[in-house]
């Protein structure tokens, strides 16, 4: 009986240790449909501990090094590494699409990128209004050109070590393509999103994208009346990604913006 008694307790309690309120943070495949063609997507789904209702969204956007059809390279540098890392903690939803080699986030990557933030929206029942979007280099690029293809669907924007015209000659494809032919691009995004929330960030010895494009963005937002948050690290070069995702602060303003 006492063997008995104590097999029962020792299943009990792999039962709780194994519930899903107590499971960490996992990342799952997701595929959609755009222009004919399936594109594959992972999720990172919150543990349930981590969050009290309906969960926040954020749309990450890798940098050019993550490119592929793997599916799994866009988990190797900026967020996903710290989602690894917090699994447990970490208390939002965030959808990592992958662009292939040799392309950009503009076009058919970027209606995929939102197509798979519709899926996962309606998918985990998150908060319409707590949807984020954030990138690293090429994704910084990204942001904005998503951003402004759908400005309604975010409550905040977070691009790091992007830009608005290509970092070099050898590069012509990575720019901000919904800005393309405009007189002054910095003046036309500062319009056209002046009323989302932003947090920009640079760093000041960036030798792979400059920080020249987004001081020029921070200043036509503060001219067009539409301040937003710019945060240059002096001494940081490229990769000030890990540095960012790893800021309490930044979460935290993040999350406590929402669209109305």
């Amino acid at each position: 009986m006492k063997k008995f008694s104590l097999l029962l307790l020792c299943s009990l309690l792999a039962a709780c240790a194994s519930s899903p309120e107590t499971m960490p943070g996992r990342f799952v495949e997701r595929s959609v449909q755009v222009d004919g063609a399936m594109h594959r997507y992972q999720v990172f789904v919150p543990s349930q501990a981590a969050y009290r209702g309906a969960p926040a969204l954020v749309l990450f956007l890798h940098g050019s090094g993550e490119r592929g059809i793997d599916n799994r390279k866009q988990l190797d540098a900026g967020l996903g590494p710290y989602l690894k890392r917090h699994r447990r903690d970490f208390p939002a939803l965030v959808v990592l699409p992958q662009v292939p080699d040799e392309e950009e986030w503009t076009d058919t990557n970027a209606r995929v990128a939102l197509a798979a933030q519709a899926a996962t929206l309606a998918e985990f029942k998150a908060d319409p209004a707590r949807v984020y979007l954030t990138g690293i280099s090429m994704g910084g690029y990204g942001t904005w050109d998503v951003a402004l293809l759908a400005p309604e669907r975010f409550a905040a924007l977070a691009p790091v070590c992007g830009a608005v015209h290509p970092p070099r000659p050898q590069r012509p494809s990575l720019r901000v393509t919904q800005v393309d032919g405009v007189a002054d691009p910095y003046a036309a995004i500062a319009t056209r999103l002046g009323g989302t929330p932003i947090w920009m960030f640079h760093g000041g010895q960036d030798d792979v994208v400059a920080p020249t494009d987004d001081r020029r963005l921070a200043a036509a937002f503060e001219a067009a009346g539409h301040p937003v948050r710019y945060t240059e690290y002096p001494h940081g070069n490229h990769n000030v990604w890990d540095a960012i995702y790893a800021d309490p602060a930044m979460w935290a303003w993040l999350f406590d913006q929402r669209r109305p």
